[in-house]
């Protein structure tokens, strides 16, 4: 068996086995105790209205991709012929497909074990946070593993082993499919999430005064099954095309090094992604609580460090057998998994109440919302410069990394940038287990107080909801980070099939599309709709919060006023018109910003293209318009640092304005019921359909604009 076949069995080999240590953490949750009659009720709740809306989400996302795959079959038949029309549409389904199946899978344990969780924090700390730190792995093994499988089966059934110069290129469609998915998925769940929690709060905290999650509120569960088709199908989906696409753009980069290493360059990233599979499954394993005192946070924290040590060490294994043992890149990887930890701590300082942004925040709601606002936003605007600062330390540290590991060789900085994207995302499996085990703490603690549990185990649901808002929040700033290290990579991708098709084209073997000019009219107007994009998306997609929060207000006091019993807890409160409300409303909201975010870059591009002032380039007696492939690079370029900046504004902005809040709760400032909390409050939801909605959307929308382009290459020439 040569090299090249035993590491692409490794990959399949580690992917199987990760899905059955998934399967194996499915059974052990549902394995558990469920608690009492009261707690199963409120959980049956939560899992119905999740599951109606996923069908009814998945069943319009499905109808527009199949739409969208009948067009870019028939524009690839009409440019290029049957044959990559047909391998391009191919990897578009199955990359939309198993994107569905990967949101879907984080949400069918989740919904299970927030009532397992809620059961066992009732007597046992360590058993509660391990159950929904298990239940968040089943998420994050499934999602990467199912990348790998999916990357690397259309890659073998391609023929990629014969052809590796070519089919690289070929299943760029794998990661638009998923993309595509993931942003209706996350828009449309960031919507549903945040309109019934906005709505939850406003009427119920600041109007009412009566607590979060208190069950005679008409939104609450509403709001509980928010948090599932958000932050755990959503986030899942989200994460697969991460993956999927950061993949696929670092073996298009490994094609420049088939003379150096071979196929192996074209398998680093699936093999190093493997073993951070590996880590991610030993991390885990190792997380628990050592004693009833000790914060949650140390045990995930523990988790975190044994995951990204066995990262490294697999890292370092899969330089030295597929990369000659050059630690040159083994350096560039590290910086990766180095930027992970900073965006970690970067996010934290942010967005915990332990530091100076969020304590600024919750000290300026003494004087009302109108000053915490302020505060609130100065401290997101603010948190762009060390984001930034490390992404270009990041960027520009791997690309001399790969520059001096193979210095005579063209291309070697930009796979120094792509392994330290591999490095980032080594531990993405781990990171997207505590993700999802905020989400299922969060519902832990909303079963408890609905099912009226004694204090003390409201206590400890508590301790670990507090640690899963941090653990959601760091999730936000490792997301974008690992987004704005990969644009680069994508970006570069985007600019070797460019360089490909042109020499198809003419162009001479030696010829590199390498430069965008940005004093080219075309190419100014082209980055110029590519920052507006950004924030036109996100104007929708909060609009959207605002409105359907709109009619959730007005369903809650509707049902305050008519039926006032509710108030004294002698008449149940109609959940389920609530819960109709936010689904219509996200699913009806998501459509116009998900077509805005895949019309505009193809518009760029086939409008440039065909404009008759538009330059181009000639190569002996062929003349070549580029026009529409330099817009599109410009929309791609401006629109990703814009979306970066502005995610990251959304995310740590969001987070802080929720932490204030929380610190406020604690008992400062007057604690709960207080001016001050009431004004924390309106804050909090100013900065909700921030850090919930538009925020993570961005992430998806800034490596759809990568896919897209990379699909869509071929057309605008």
């Amino acid at each position: 068996m040569s090299p090249e076949v035993g590491w692409m069995w490794f990959v399949i080999g580690m992917s199987v086995v990760s899905l059955g240590m998934a399967a194996l953490f499915t059974r052990q949750v549902l394995s558990a105790e469920t608690g009492t009659a009261a707690m199963q009720q409120i959980a049956a709740a939560i899992k119905e209205g999740a599951e109606a809306f996923l069908r009814r989400q998945y069943k319009t996302i499905y109808l527009w991709s199949l739409l969208i795959a009948v067009l870019i079959f028939w524009f690839y038949f009409e440019v290029h012929g049957a044959t990559l029309a047909w391998r391009t549409t191919i990897s578009f389904v199955v990359g939309a497909i198993c994107s569905g199946i990967a949101g879907f899978s984080g949400m069918f344990v989740s919904i299970r074990a927030n009532l397992r969780a809620a059961a066992a924090a009732r007597t046992d700390l360590n058993r509660a946070l391990q159950l929904a730190l298990r239940g968040g792995a089943v998420t994050g093994l499934s999602v990467v593993a199912m990348s790998l499988l999916g990357v690397g089966g259309i890659f073998l059934l391609f023929g990629g082993m014969d052809d590796p110069q070519t089919v690289p290129y070929q299943i760029v469609g794998f990661g638009f499919g998923a993309s595509l998915v993931a942003l209706f998925a996350q828009l449309g769940g960031g919507i549903y999430t945040k309109a019934a929690d906005v709505g939850a709060d406003l009427v119920g905290k600041v109007e009412a005064g009566i607590p979060e999650d208190d069950p005679r509120n008409p939104a609450v569960i509403a709001d509980l099954v928010g948090d599932n088709v958000g932050d755990c199908a959503g986030r899942g989906a989200d994460l697969f095309e991460s993956t999927a696409a950061e993949n696929i753009g670092a073996m298009i980069l490994g094609v420049a090094l088939l003379g150096q290493f071979g196929l192996l360059a074209i398998f680093f990233p699936l093999v190093a992604r493997a073993f951070g599979l590996i880590a991610s499954i030993l991390g885990v394993w190792s997380a628990r609580i050592r004693n009833e005192a000790e914060d949650p946070m140390m045990a995930l924290n523990r988790g975190y460090l044994v995951t990204t040590l066995f990262a490294g060490a697999g890292f370092y294994i899969s330089v030295h057998f597929l990369l000659g043992n050059n630690l040159w890149f083994f350096a560039a990887g590290l910086i990766g998994i180095a930027t992970s930890y900073l965006f970690v701590w970067i996010t934290q300082y942010y967005t915990e109440y332990r530091y100076r942004p969020v304590l600024m925040i919750a000290e300026s709601s003494k004087t009302g919302p109108a000053t915490n606002i302020i505060t609130g936003f100065a401290v997101a605007l603010e948190c762009t410069g060390l984001p930034v600062l490390t992404i270009s330390a990041a960027i520009l540290g791997s690309y001399y990394c790969g520059q001096r590991g193979l210095p005579d060789v063209p291309g070697a900085g930009l796979y120094g940038t792509a392994v330290a994207t591999m490095g980032m995302l080594s531990t993405a499996a781990y990171i997207l287990a505590m993700d999802t085990f905020g989400p299922i703490t969060d519902n832990a603690g909303g079963i408890i107080e609905m099912s009226g549990a004694p204090e003390e185990v409201r206590k400890r649901t508590d301790r670990l909801d507090s640690v899963g808002n941090t653990t959601k929040a760091l999730t936000k700033g490792y997301a974008i980070g690992s987004a704005a290290l990969a644009a680069f990579l994508l970006f570069s991708a985007y600019l070797d099939e460019v360089t490909v098709l042109l020499r198809k084209a003419g162009a001479p073997a030696t010829y590199f599309f390498s430069s965008v000019d940005i004093g080219k009219v075309p190419v100014f107007i082209g980055a110029l709709i590519g920052a507006t994009l950004v924030f036109l998306f996100s104007a929708l997609a909060i609009k959207a919060v605002g409105r359907t929060a709109q009619l959730v207000i007005e369903e809650v006091r509707r049902q305050f006023r008519e039926h006032p019993d509710i108030m004294e807890s002698r008449t149940k409160p109609d959940y389920g018109r609530c819960v109709d409300i936010v689904t219509a409303g996200a699913l009806r909201a998501m459509a116009l910003p998900g077509l805005l975010a895949v019309g505009v870059p193809v518009a760029v591009g086939f409008l440039f293209k065909y404009l008759p002032a538009g330059e181009g380039l000639t190569f002996g007696e062929t003349v070549v318009n580029t026009m529409g492939a330099e817009s599109v690079a410009a929309v791609l370029m401006v629109g990703t640092i814009g979306g970066i900046l502005l995610a990251t504004l959304m995310n740590n902005g969001g987070g802080a304005w929720d932490n204030a809040k929380k610190y406020i709760e604690t008992g400062q400032f007057g604690g709960k019921r207080s001016e001050a909390h009431k004004a924390a409050v309106v804050g909090d939801t100013v900065g909700d359909p921030f850090k919930d909605t538009a925020g993570p959307s961005l992430h998806v929308l800034i490596k759809l604009l990568s896919t897209i382009t990379l699909v869509m290459a071929p057309l605008f020439l």
